[in-house]
């Protein structure tokens, strides 16, 4: 583990950039940045399309440790070069952004109030190709819908397991349990989840420490005792479906939490918009997202 990362990522003021939409999401993030499905005819062009994307993002000038600690990579972003490096080299090397890797495979069906997620097949593989394009973390979402006792701690099981894992290969894990906003039942399945997460984060070793991305919870700083945790490295939050203004005046009214907004990240920005135009937009949200992660 590359230990100056470690103490930026814990320590350091700013938020983690999501730029990890898969192949699910890709279609509305793309047409979100103005480019329509007619735009494209096959999974390649798209992923082209959604690298110049993210390449335009992270090339972008305020882009960069002044206000971001890390980003999450697509696992085919952690493949491709932004100016003739690997991905995640350009971002620690050119602008010393900690790089981290996605490494789910999608979400499976609704079952308990929950969606679990689908098996990772190769993924000791898949660890090793991350530790050789020296990735630092990774991460790996789950959904909870309901507040079903059995279905979060089957969540929660999985998450762990699969962390110890990654623990085990030398990075650090996002766990990433995301309460639907949209759920009747939020507060009581946060409920349900903090004691989950405090069970599992009490079982581990002093050399396992692991990272937490959550929804901004209903109550505000409700999730104090997870920052706080020996264990916990960072929480930071997701944007859920929130706008942007929404997510960020949320986020603010929890001291300790940080951003790792995808859509919040790359809203108003647009594949029509000139160089000049982009880099004002991108610079605006990063900048109001980073003064609601240091409140």
């Amino acid at each position: 583990m590359n230990q100056e990362q470690f103490d930026l990522v814990k320590n350091g003021k700013g938020f983690i950039a999501a730029l990890d939409q898969s192949g699910g999401s890709t279609p509305k993030a793309l047409k979100l940045y103005g480019v329509s499905e007619d735009q494209y005819s096959n999974e390649e062009e798209m992923y082209d399309l959604i690298h110049e994307m993210r390449t335009r993002v992270m090339t972008a000038p305020s882009f960069n440790s002044d206000a971001i600690l890390g980003a999450i990579l697509f696992e085919q972003t952690m493949d491709r070069e932004v100016e003739g490096q690997y991905t995640s080299d350009y971002l620690w090397e050119k602008k010393g952004v900690v790089p981290f890797l996605k490494v789910d495979k999608g979400l499976a069906d609704e079952e308990n109030g929950v969606q679990l997620m689908k098996p990772i097949p190769n993924l000791d593989e898949l660890l090793q190709r991350a530790n050789e394009r020296h990735i630092f973390g990774t991460k790996m979402r789950s959904v909870i819908n309901e507040p079903n006792p059995d279905g979060i701690r089957q969540v929660v099981d999985q998450q762990f397991e699969v962390a110890k894992q990654i623990l085990a290969a030398g990075l650090v894990p996002i766990i990433e349990p995301e309460v639907n906003i949209h759920s009747e039942n939020k507060e009581k399945c946060e409920e349900l989840l903090k004691q989950e997460l405090l069970n599992h984060l009490d079982q581990l070793s002093e050399d396992q420490n692991v990272m937490l991305k959550l929804s901004i919870p209903t109550v505000n700083n409700y999730y104090r005792e997870l920052i706080e945790h020996p264990r916990v490295v960072r929480v930071v939050a997701l944007s859920g479906g929130y706008p942007r203004k929404e997510a960020n005046e949320k986020l603010a009214a929890n001291h300790g939490l940080i951003a790792s907004f995808s859509r919040g990240l790359s809203e108003g920005v647009s594949a029509s918009q000139s160089d000049e135009e982009f880099n004002a937009a991108i610079e605006d949200s990063i900048q109001t997202i980073y003064e609601a992660s240091i409140t």
